[in-house]
């Protein structure tokens, strides 16, 4: 299915969030998202072990926290949107990141089994957002206690991800 290629409104989701939709270059966010699943996988490819489990001061997450951070935000996120996109008004919990990264087991993963998941869950999302069309893409939802509509979270998930690999090359590597 095809869809306009829009970017969202600023009504469309929680100001907190225009540091991530502002990161995303032009109007097509789903370009974005599957033009950076072979960019993210063949960075995170050359990447040593330890870089891996390189954490750039104490209490800073690894690549691997990070690589899983993105994978779980997105998950969240494309959940967000399918529920939002079938014009489910339910209000959508919040999740605190931080939780998640201390039961991800991250020292105990491999750097190839989180680039598999990586993919698996990219995608899924993409296949997702492309089933979607304008009118789904438009409905407005309630997610973390502010509005949201599916096509603002694909553009938060894409700028989220560009955010993260951005500090990752800044202070990682």
């Amino acid at each position: 299915m095809t869809h306009t290629k829009k970017r969202p409104e600023a009504n469309e989701y929680w100001d907190y969030y225009q540091t991530y939709t502002n990161k995303v270059e032009g109007n097509d966010a789903l370009k974005t998202l599957t033009d950076a699943k072979s960019k993210t996988i063949a960075f995170l490819k050359n990447l040593s072990e330890k870089q891996w489990n390189y954490r750039y001061t104490d209490n800073k997450w690894s690549i691997k926290e990070v690589l899983l951070h993105i994978i779980d935000t997105e998950r969240i996120f494309a959940y967000r949107a399918l529920r939002i996109a079938r014009n489910d008004k339910t209000p959508l919990m919040g999740f605190e990141q931080d939780d998640y990264i201390q039961y991800n087991y991250a020292d105990n993963r491999s750097s190839e089994s989180i680039i598999e998941e990586y993919e698996s869950v990219r995608n899924a999302t993409l296949t997702l957002f492309q089933s979607m069309n304008d009118e789904s893409l438009a409905f407005s939802g309630t997610a973390s206690e502010n509005p949201a509509t599916a096509r603002a979270l694909m553009f938060i998930m894409a700028g989220h991800e560009i955010h993260h690999l951005n500090i990752l090359k800044e202070r990682y590597l």
